[in-house]
């Protein structure tokens, strides 16, 4: 079957995978919520911001390195796996020894003992990253949503049982050390690839050279990604950023929904047809498209209905995290241009341009959150959109001189999906608005959301008949199975 299938394949079953996980972990995540406090989502927020920061030492895009090349051969994956390997294990052993320090700075003592055992996550992270890297390369994407919903299914229950035996934080730490053996035992069925003891410097060098531009990209978009959380925990503690982890919580769900399940398909298809650039051109366009249908009348949705969203799922006590999501929610939009845009640069095998283009984003990210924290956290929540928002210009430039895009045909491909939220969310307004005395909000919920998704499936045939007719081709396409495409 050829690339084109298999891609819509991909993303077919990369939906599944995401929709699917994503859809399990909010149901759990809502559960949670309503148990625990702010302040213990708070704590394993402050401790996961200091994991994310390690595990890019030990992936050290050494993944994107393995997705790009054109050729893999046995001995890059076994110096990648003994690699990563060595790096978790020094990363588990390096966290547990300083908890107490990082615990100390931020004035948090039950921190330590939450970060001591979190530190484990590093050694079985770094089991399963080539594993997963090869089922990327090959598109194997239905065996990648195996691997979630069964973790996600086994990581809920164990965190909810906690939560209920009255573990409080501990229920949040199970959930996640369940979710990773899980995932490894998973990765290691699914996977027909084994390692075996063998290291080749030269093929370090190989994919270190080309990884060292992704894992510089990485640690910037992690002070991009974290710099509000780190904030936030210092300047207004952990409930603070209890309000505003599960903001933002909402808004990682809605971009691995929308944004990433396409995105991560997006790199391998990409980087297939690096020395095609006409070709290139014609499938980001697309990507571009498709990726927008979707994205922009849901993240705009969700900002029309955050208010009844937040009472009803999360409680009343949440209300406080109402206006940092609906401005989240608004960045969302912004997150959908820079995903993809950023794909282009590795897939044709330009990872510097990424990482210039995180370098000016996180040094917008610092500045505004830093003059945003003393105002609050609502003020942070604008200033890492705005920051983001900064970037676009810079990003489109880099495109234009890297690849060759016309800004008109950019720009033409979101002309239906903007079109048709637009249409689609004034109604919902007018909707919302003459029910919002006389019915309750789970009813305005409903009666809006299934109002939405009549208008712009409606507004979408009739105002791009072809766009309509295209998709729905697609969709059918995608229910066909494939070939695993060989490393």
């Amino acid at each position: 079957m050829g690339i084109k299938q298999q891609a819509i394949k991909g993303i077919f079953w990369s939906g599944i995978q995401n929709w699917g996980s994503q859809a399990g972990s909010l149901i759990i995540f809502l559960v949670l919520a309503r148990i625990l406090s702010p302040a213990d989502f708070g704590l394993v927020a402050l401790a996961n911001t200091f994991l994310a920061f390690f595990n890019i030492f030990i992936e050290q895009g050494f993944s994107s390195a393995l997705i790009q090349r054109q050729e893999v051969e046995l001995e890059h994956l076994n110096t990648a796996f003994w690699t990563q390997i060595c790096f978790g294990i020094a990363f588990t052993i390096l966290s547990f020894n300083i908890s107490n320090l990082i615990a100390g700075i931020f004035q948090q003592p039950t921190l330590t003992p939450i970060l001591k055992w979190m530190s484990v996550l590093f050694s079985l992270n770094s089991l399963s990253i080539v594993q997963r890297t090869i089922l990327k390369r090959q598109l194997e994407f239905q065996k990648m949503a195996i691997r979630s919903l069964s973790g996600i299914f086994m990581s809920g229950i164990v965190g909810i049982s906690l939560a209920l035996l009255d573990y409080g934080v501990w229920s949040l730490v199970g959930q996640q050390l369940t979710f990773e053996i899980v995932g490894v035992v998973a990765f290691w069925s699914l996977s027909d690839w084994k390692p075996k003891l063998q290291f080749s410097l030269a093929h370090f060098r190989d994919l270190f050279g080309f990884g060292i531009s992704i894992f510089g990209s990485k640690i910037l978009t992690f002070f991009n990604r974290y710099t509000d959380n780190l904030l936030i925990g210092y300047f207004l503690g952990e409930v603070a950023l209890g309000y505003y982890a599960v903001a933002y919580r909402v808004l990682q769900v809605l971009t691995q929904l929308l944004v990433s399940t396409g995105n991560q398909v997006a790199l391998p298809v990409l980087s297939r047809f690096q020395g095609d650039p006409d070709r290139f051109l014609r499938v980001f366009y697309k990507i571009i498209k498709y990726a927008s249908l979707i994205a922009l009348p849901v993240f705009l949705g969700v900002v029309t209905l955050a208010r009844e969203l937040v009472v009803i799922i999360f409680g009343v006590k949440w209300e406080a995290s109402i206006s940092i999501m609906q401005v989240l929610a608004f960045g969302g939009i912004i997150y959908l241009i820079l995903f993809f845009n950023r794909s282009v640069f590795v897939a044709v095998g330009k990872p510097f341009w990424r990482l210039r283009l995180e370098l000016l984003n996180v040094s917008f990210n610092i500045i505004a959150c830093m003059v945003a924290v003393r105002y609050g956290i609502l003020a942070v929540a604008f200033a890492y959109v705005i920051s983001d928002f900064l970037v676009i210009p810079a990003s489109l430039w880099s495109l234009k001189q890297l690849v060759g895009i016309s800004w008109q045909v950019y720009f033409k491909q979101l002309i239906s999906p903007v079109t048709c939220t637009s249409i689609m969310i004034t109604l919902i307004w007018v909707i919302k608005y003459l029910l919002a005395t006389r019915v309750s909000p789970q009813i305005i919920i409903v009666l809006c959301t299934l109002s939405g998704i009549l208008f712009y499936t409606l507004f979408l045939r009739f105002l791009a008949p072809l766009l309509f007719q295209e998709l729905w081709q697609l969709a059918k396409l995608g229910l066909f199975k494939s070939n695993p495409t060989k490393i």
